[in-house]
């Protein structure tokens, strides 16, 4: 009897919106599934000849080597501006920044609030760890109530500290959000989720529609000090009942091409 070959069939890939480097972050971390989210997004729009990505200061800093796409490096806080000026000069672009809760919630409210008030033609992509990464686990504006970071090691006091910074809430009652909702990465559904609301951001820009931004719940298994296994768990158990998940702002335009 004689031996038979199977056919073999590609059905997983590298986007060719990524680089084929190895990455700085720290293991189990989720920084990795958004950037293949995004990037896997940019290809089946095919729009990598035609996007702009804005890397900030924090965990992501050196991202733009792992994007094979043209990237510009901003000041902490200030891809928003940065990312406006680009888009408005050149206004065929898609352009996105990719900033964390420190970055954009901390250092960069002001560049992120009028931005969306502005309704500038960008799509944000928002991670949101609640915490301070790269700089060693501060208590940063998402941290939660009772959460333990090396600035607040007895855990985060309301009275002294005050309440997280909830983004999309704010975001979303501004006229110029046009798309403002949040999703996680805890777990494969979630992910999937995730990578639509990406789709629909960059839609939302390549329609002109106004303001666009996704926020991601994401994990910190070294300055939260667990597993990675835990901190996704951590992320349903403790994160999403203040953060809920879901969509706060979406324009009337986008339910109506919904429904078509």
């Amino acid at each position: 009897m004689t031996d038979k070959k199977m056919a073999e069939a590609l059905i997983f890939s590298k986007p060719e919106s990524l680089t084929d480097v190895p990455t700085h972050y720290c293991p189990g971390c989720s920084h990795g599934v958004a950037h293949r989210l995004i990037a896997e997004t940019i290809d089946e729009m095919g729009m990598r000849e035609n996007t702009v990505g804005v890397a900030p200061v924090g965990c992501s800093v050196f991202m733009y080597n792992y994007f094979n796409i043209d990237f510009v490096e901003a000041a902490h806080g200030r891809a928003p501006a940065m990312a406006t000026g680009f888009k408005r000069v050149n206004p065929d672009m898609n352009v996105f920044t990719y900033q964390g809760d420190g970055d954009l919630a901390s250092i960069g409210a002001a560049e992120i609030l009028h931005a969306a008030g502005r309704g500038e033609m960008i799509t944000v992509i928002f991670i949101n760890n609640a915490i301070y990464g790269m700089t060693g686990g501060q208590m940063a504006p998402t941290t939660l109530p009772g959460q333990k970071t090396t600035s607040s090691p007895l855990g985060r006091d309301i009275e002294a500290h005050g309440f997280p910074l909830k983004m999309c809430e704010i975001l979303s009652q501004l006229d110029g959000s046009a798309y403002i909702v949040r999703r996680s990465l805890h777990d494969a559904a979630n992910i999937r989720k995730a990578k639509k609301a990406v789709r629909q951001a960059f839609e939302v820009q390549r329609q002109g529609l106004g303001f666009s931004m996704v926020e991601l719940l994401s994990n910190c298994p070294t300055n939260w000090r667990m597993t990675a296994q835990e901190s996704l768990g951590w992320i349903e158990e403790h994160m999403i009942p203040v953060f809920p998940l879901g969509d706060f702002k979406v324009h009337p335009a986008i339910v109506e091409s919904k429904k078509g």
